[in-house]
C-alpha cells in the first residue's frame, strides 16, 4: 500500500505543487497586506489574548514569558485548525476534478496542509521576534542548540493534522454536518488544550491526565520545553525526552495510519455523493 502511495506521490507531485500554488495564490487575491496578514495576525491574536487572559483572568506562567508562552502555543493551533478545516472541504471542494480526470484523491487535504504550512513558516518570524524581545526581561529565554529540534514538533504536528484531515475529508463526504460539528469540536478542543493557561492550574486529577493525551499537547508542550523550560527544569530551556521523542512521533503517526486506513477504505465510493 504505501509503495503504491509513494509511487503515486511522485507521479502526480507536479499536480500538488499546482495546487499549493493556487490555493497559496488564491488565499492572498486582492488582499492589500498578502502575506503580511501572516504575521501580523498571531501577532494581533497574541496582543488580544494576553490583554484578556493576563490581565482579566489574570493567567499567568511563573518564570516564563506570558507572550511567548501563548504565541508559541497559538501559531501550532491555528495551523492545526486551519489546515483541518480547509482538509475537511477539500475533496468536496474539488468534485469538478475528481469527476472528470483521475488522480489520487489524497492528495487535496495533502495540499491543504502544505499550503497552511507555508503560512505557519511565516509565523515563526513574529515568535522569534518576540522570543528577542521578551529575552531581555527573562535571562533563560534565549536562542539555543536545542531550537535544532523543533522542526521534529512541528513535524509531529504536520503529520498528525494530515492524519485528522484525512478522517474529516472522508467522513464529510458522507455526513455534511460534519462541517458544523466540527466547528464545535474544535472550539471545545481549543479549550482543552493549554494555549492560554497553564496546565498546572488544573485541579482534578482525572480531568489533567486526559488532557495530557492530547497530542496536541504533546506538541506544544514539546516546543515549549524547548523553547520556555518548565518547573522541573527551573523554567530553563532543554532537550525533552527520548520518551516524549517517542510519544509524539508516535502518537502522530499512528493517527495518521488511521486516517490512510479510513481514506482508503472510503474514496471508491465519494464519486457517488459529492
Amino acid at each position: 500500500m504505501f509503495k503504491r502511495i509513494w509511487i503515486n506521490f511522485k507521479k502526480y507531485s507536479f499536480l500538488l505543487k499546482q495546487l499549493v500554488s493556487r490555493d497559496f495564490k488564491v488565499k492572498y487575491k486582492r488582499s492589500v497586506l498578502g502575506m503580511l496578514w501572516s504575521l501580523l495576525y498571531p501577532v494581533l491574536m497574541m496582543i488580544v489574548m494576553s490583554l484578556v487572559f493576563k490581565n482579566v483572568f489574570k493567567f499567568e506562567t511563573v518564570g516564563r514569558s506570558y507572550l511567548v508562552y501563548l504565541l508559541s502555543g497559538l501559531i501550532m493551533w491555528n495551523y492545526f485548525s486551519e489546515a483541518s478545516n480547509l482538509s475537511m472541504s477539500s475533496v468536496v471542494g474539488n468534485f469538478s476534478l475528481i469527476n472528470k480526470v483521475y488522480m489520487p484523491k489524497y492528495i487535496f487535504p495533502l495540499s491543504k496542509c502544505l499550503v497552511v504550512g507555508i503560512n505557519f513558516l511565516l509565523t515563526l518570524i513574529p515568535l522569534y521576534a518576540v522570543i528577542i524581545i521578551e529575552g531581555f526581561k527573562f535571562e533563560s529565554l534565549r536562542i539555543n542548540i536545542y531550537h535544532l529540534a523543533l522542526p521534529y514538533a512541528y513535524l509531529c504536528l504536520f503529520i498528525f493534522t494530515l492524519g485528522i484531515g484525512l478522517i474529516l475529508a472522508t467522513v464529510s463526504v458522507f455526513l455534511r454536518d460534519m462541517f458544523y460539528i466540527y466547528g464545535i469540536v474544535t472550539m471545545i478542543w481549543m479549550y482543552l488544550t493549554p494555549i492560554m493557561y497553564d496546565i498546572n492550574i488544573i485541579e482534578n486529577k482525572v480531568l489533567l491526565f486526559l488532557m495530557k493525551l492530547n497530542p496536541l499537547y504533546l506538541y506544544i508542550n514539546f516546543a515549549r520545553k524547548i523553547i520556555l523550560g518548565d518547573e522541573y527544569s527551573n523554567f530553563v530551556p532543554y532537550l525533552p525526552s527520548l520518551k516524549y521523542f517517542a510519544a509524539c512521533g508516535g502518537s502522530a503517526v499512528i493517527v495518521l495510519l488511521i486516517g490512510i486506513a479510513v481514506f482508503k477504505w472510503k474514496q471508491d465510493r465519494f464519486i457517488y455523493y459529492v
